[in-house]
């Protein structure tokens, strides 16, 4: 196994850890899992210069690599669902899952009835870096309401500031959600000959 696929399955390994420091609440564990998930999103970014520096893209990465990134990134939206972090995290996990079990599917059927190994276009990896950049403002801004509560400021003033941070998490959220949708749908355009030769 060479060196970008070590990293990509390296990500594989580091979700669960991510997910487990999300979800159980102890001191700064906001703080643990967004470091953790940055790390894990680092990864990503070198697997693929990497292979392409190097001249090691291989199938298997191709394949591994988007796989890789909706482990991690609904790992985060299944945690936000149980922290309850933003508005509507149900339907935007709802999106995202449908999505990703869509493309995952197609991408399936093309490598095992023809051979081909599809992968991620130009919009996938877009919407990929706006849930990576979404979800590592929504830890960082709960991180910081946690702290805040640890300082002397009226209670008030913090539920306004949660109010406001919790509005703009959503709107990261819910825009890279929308990416879901378009590059599902430019994804199955781009592969509709396929589909249709599909048997």
């Amino acid at each position: 196994m060479n060196l970008p696929n070590k990293l990509t399955v390296l990500r594989i390994i580091l979700t669960p850890v991510f997910m487990l420091t999300l979800v159980w609440e102890f001191p700064f564990h906001y703080l643990v899992s967004m470091l953790i998930f940055i790390g894990a999103a680092l990864t990503d970014l070198f697997d693929g210069k990497i292979a392409r520096k190097r001249g090691l893209i291989t199938d298997f990465g191709k394949f591994l690599d988007p796989l890789a990134d909706k482990m991690l990134t609904t790992a985060a939206f299944l945690g936000f669902i149980a922290l309850d972090i933003g508005y509507g995290a149900v339907w935007i996990a709802f999106i995202v899952l449908f999505r990703e079990f869509m493309v995952s599917s197609i991408r399936l059927i093309a490598s095992t009835s023809g051979g081909k190994v599809i992968a991620a276009n130009i919009w996938g990896k877009l919407k990929t870096v706006f849930q990576m950049i979404a979800i590592i403002f929504g830890l960082t801004v709960y991180q910081a309401l946690e702290i805040f509560r640890m300082l002397p400021i009226p209670e008030g003033i913090i539920g306004i500031i949660a109010a406001v941070f919790s509005v703009l998490t959503s709107i990261l959220l819910w825009i890279s959600a929308i990416l879901c949708v378009i590059s599902g749908a430019i994804y199955i355009i781009d592969n509709k000959d396929f589909i249709k030769q599909t048997k």
